[in-house]
């Protein structure tokens, strides 16, 4: 898509610091990681949400998600990872994109990026995931 940063880096038009490139998606380093070794994986199409990858596309492109997860383990001697993807809100490029990011024990990063919250009871939580599950 014209004017996608991410496009422009799997058409090869924006530079990137790539870490693999195959057909199932596209893994390069963020520009601004949370930590060091950060990596984003894109799918090759242009999408913009993960409600916008076909079901047929989803083997192949967690299965790229998967194995960067444990290349960045193995490849920085990092303790884990946290894998995360955002869905329109709090998307920087509005094209589907999940994170890989370095963790080591002690290093900083508690929780989520944004504030918590509680259920008022059980009914209320409940009721949550019956809305989910009838989403399903």
């Amino acid at each position: 898509m014209a004017g996608c940063v991410f496009c422009g880096i799997v058409a090869g038009d924006v530079p990137a610091f790539r870490v693999v490139d195959e057909p199932d998606g596209v893994a390069f380093l963020d520009t601004r990681p949370v930590f060091k070794g950060h990596v984003l994986v894109v799918p090759r199409t242009h999408l913009v949400t993960l409600a916008d990858l076909p079901p047929a596309s989803l083997p192949g492109y967690f299965g790229l998600v998967q194995r960067v997860a444990v290349a960045v383990e193995a490849g920085l001697g990092a303790g884990g990872t946290f894998v995360a993807m955002n869905n329109r809100v709090s998307q920087s490029v509005p094209h589907l994109h999940t994170h890989v990011v370095p963790r080591t024990k002690g290093d900083g990063l508690r929780g989520f990026f944004w504030p918590r919250t509680r259920y008022t009871d059980d009914t209320e939580a409940q009721a949550y995931a019956d809305r989910v599950a009838a989403a399903l």
